[in-house]
C-alpha cells in the first residue's frame, strides 16, 4: 500500500467560474424513476441511433455532484479537460451523464428524501435509460459517497470511479455520533443542526445573507480561499443548497456499512484537499485498507470543491498516468 500523493499548487487557484459554453454539447433531458424525477444532461452524441451512438454509449461516464450542488459544478472541470486535450483522463473527456439527484439542482423534491440506497437506485435507472450497460463514475462529496456505493453493490457494471473531495469515514461517523463529529468534522455537524431545526427558513436566510453581501462568507467553510473564488461559483453554492435534502443525506449515513467497499473490483482514483472541512485527513488512509489499489492524490492549498479550486490538479489526478 502507498501513501497519498501530495500536489503542491502548481496552477492558479479557482481559474474557471460556471461558464454555459462548457456546456455547449450536452441536451438536457428528463427521466422519471422509481425514487423521483431526474434532470440530467448529457453528452447529444448518446442519442444518436447510429454506430456513433452505440460507442459513445459504451464508454460513457456518469457524474454526480455533492450537496449544495447540481450539475454546474462540473463546468469548471470540464474546461481544465478542454485544455488537457489529448493528456486528459478518457472518463473524463468522453461521453457524459451529469445528474441532479432528486431534491437537488433542477430535479423536483421527491416524496421521500434521498438516502444512499435510493440515490444508488437513481444512477442505476438514469443509467439505464441512457442504454449504458457499463460506466465509468465519477461524484463530488456526498456523489462520491453515492459512487462508492454503486461501485460495491454492482461491481460489473462500473468500469472506474473518480472520487473528488469524498466524504466518507470521518463524515458518516459523525452522522452516528454527532457530539463526537463537533470535534473532528463541526462543519457538517452545525450544518445539520441548523438545518434540521430550521429547514423552511435556512433556505431564505441563506439567499438574504447573500444578497446583503455575506456570499463570500457563508461559502468560506468549503473553499480553502474563499475570495479567490469566482462569484458565479459561490452563488450556484448558495442557491443550490436544499436543507431538507441535506439534512437527508446525512441521516442516511447512520450504521451505513463501509466494509461492504471492499467489494469494488474497478480502478478507483480518489482526490482530495488537504483542507477539506468535511473530511479528515486519515479517510484516505482508512479508504486505501479496503482498497490497496486505489491511487489518492492531496491537493494542498484546496478545500472541499477540488474541482473547482483546483481543476487542472484534479483532471491529472483522475488520470490513470502518474
Amino acid at each position: 500500500m502507498t501513501g497519498d500523493r501530495r500536489a503542491a499548487p502548481g496552477d492558479p487557484y479557482a481559474p474557471f467560474g460556471l461558464d454555459p459554453e462548457e456546456a455547449r454539447d450536452l441536451a438536457e433531458g428528463v427521466v422519471d424513476t422509481a425514487d423521483g424525477r431526474v434532470v440530467l444532461h448529457r453528452s447529444a452524441v448518446l442519442d444518436d441511433a447510429g454506430a456513433a451512438g452505440d460507442a459513445a454509449r459504451a464508454s460513457a461516464t456518469v457524474m454526480l455532484h455533492g450537496a449544495a450542488g447540481s450539475w454546474t459544478t462540473w463546468l469548471p472541470l470540464r474546461r481544465a479537460v478542454r485544455e488537457a486535450g489529448a493528456d486528459a483522463p478518457a472518463a473524463l473527456a468522453g461521453p457524459l451523464v451529469l445528474i441532479d439527484l432528486p431534491g437537488w439542482g433542477a430535479s423536483p423534491a421527491p416524496a421521500v428524501a434521498l438516502d444512499v440506497h435510493a440515490a444508488s437506485r437513481v444512477v442505476h435507472a438514469v443509467a439505464d435509460s441512457c442504454g449504458l450497460d457499463r460506466f465509468d463514475l465519477v461524484g463530488h462529496s456526498l456523489g462520491a459517497l453515492v459512487a462508492l456505493h454503486v461501485a460495491a453493490q454492482t461491481p460489473g457494471r462500473v468500469r472506474s470511479l473518480g472520487l473528488v473531495s469524498p466524504t466518507t469515514f470521518s463524515a458518516l461517523e459523525a452522522a452516528s455520533r454527532p457530539w463526537r463529529g463537533l470535534r473532528t468534522v463541526p462543519a457538517l455537524v452545525l450544518l445539520r443542526v441548523v438545518f434540521r431545526v430550521l429547514p423552511r427558513a435556512s433556505g431564505p436566510l441563506l439567499a438574504g445573507a447573500a444578497r446583503v453581501g455575506l456570499l463570500r462568507t457563508l461559502s468560506a467553510p468549503v473553499f480553502r480561499h474563499v475570495r479567490r473564488v469566482p462569484r458565479s461559483v459561490l452563488e450556484a453554492f448558495v442557491a443550490e443548497i436544499r436543507p431538507r435534502a441535506f439534512v437527508a443525506a446525512v441521516e442516511s449515513g447512520v450504521g451505513y456499512d463501509t466494509g461492504t467497499w471492499a467489494r469494488i473490483t474497478c480502478p478507483v482514483a480518489v482526490v482530495a484537499g488537504a483542507e477539506d472541512a468535511f473530511a479528515r485527513p486519515d479517510d484516505l488512509v482508512r479508504l486505501r485498507d479496503l482498497l490497496p489499489e486505489a491511487r489518492t492524490t492531496v491537493l494542498v492549498g484546496c478545500g472541499h470543491f477540488a474541482h473547482v479550486e483546483r481543476p487542472r490538479e484534479t483532471v491529472r489526478a483522475l488520470s490513470p498516468r502518474r
